[in-house]
């Protein structure tokens, strides 16, 4: 995601600094990114002249105090925990600049909570992109308990004017998006788990019967099943319904390291970023 974020916001005209504590995956994200933008320029979507100046406004960074000393907004775009993000929350508290507005791209935990570990929490807001970021026209804009509105008209006009949709929600367990799509597709999951249908027969339903892009067991693998977890405990754990339990299949294939397409294998075998059959078969 962070990867995703940094090339929207650099093809914008955006300077951006990329962060990660290792260099090797910081090559590896200007890689990334540069092969995503040639793939825009190949099918038309982009210029040449677009592609070398998002290319030139992007810089990396392995030093957090050094990415953040002229930072305007901050997106933090870590792993699906409270852990993570709060040990990064405190940090980026104390390195940016203190103008600079703190937001996380959580896909479900409290921004309240995270706000709470700074002394800015009215500068701190979610920015929840959706996946691929370069492509989903979507930003759910998840204001706290304190955010100031100031915040989430910057954040708007943000969107806006990068062609983006934002759309305001209250900080509430999973927002949304996932409050609604990760019971779906848990629910996918246990119509697989208890032998109503197969992998494929429950996508194919979904996309042809409600019109649906990508079938939620693909939609599963594509967001990674250990997020799908997580997600779903934060659920259960913020809304205290027995209904927002991960369905036992999905903790098994997390168990045995199965977390979709990013490991290779989940609902479906990957291969190159593309289904290459069908991994799991229940019955």
């Amino acid at each position: 995601m962070g990867n995703g974020i940094a090339h929207h916001f650099t093809l914008n005209g955006y300077p951006v600094v990329l962060h990660d504590l290792s260099s090797e995956v910081l090559q590896q994200a200007l890689l990334t990114i540069q092969s995503n933008l040639d793939r825009q320029l190949n099918r038309g979507i982009i210029t040449e002249k677009q592609k070398l100046a998002a290319i030139k406004h992007l810089k990396t960074s392995d030093n957090l105090e050094d990415a953040l000393s002229s930072a305007d907004l901050v997106i933090e775009a870590a792993y699906e925990s409270f852990e993570a993000k709060s040990a990064i929350f405190k940090k980026l508290n104390t390195l940016a600049p203190s103008t600079a507005l703190l937001t996380s791209n959580t896909s479900s935990i409290s921004i309240t909570r995270l706000a709470a570990l700074t002394n800015r929490p009215g500068q701190v807001a979610g920015l929840h992109f959706m996946n691929p970021v370069p492509v989903m026209k979507l930003v759910e804009i998840i204001k706290g308990y304190h955010t100031l509105d100031s915040t989430i008209q910057y954040l708007e006009d943000i969107c806006r004017q990068t062609s983006k949709s934002p759309v305001l929600v209250n900080d509430f367990p999973g927002f949304v998006s996932n409050r609604i799509l990760m019971p779906m597709i848990n629910e996918a999951i246990y119509t697989l788990y208890q032998g109503v249908a197969g992998v494929t027969e429950i996508d194919e339903i979904m996309k042809l019967g409600m019109a649906h892009p990508m079938g939620p067991l693909q939609l599963a693998d594509f967001i990674g099943l250990d997020v799908c977890v997580s997600i779903m405990n934060v659920l259960k754990e913020g809304l205290g319904e027995q209904k927002y339990s991960p369905c036992p299949l999905l903790i098994q294939l997390v168990d045995a390291g199965e977390y979709g397409r990013k490991s290779g294998s989940g609902f479906y075998r990957w291969e190159n970023g593309k289904i290459n059959g069908i991994s799991v078969k229940f019955k």
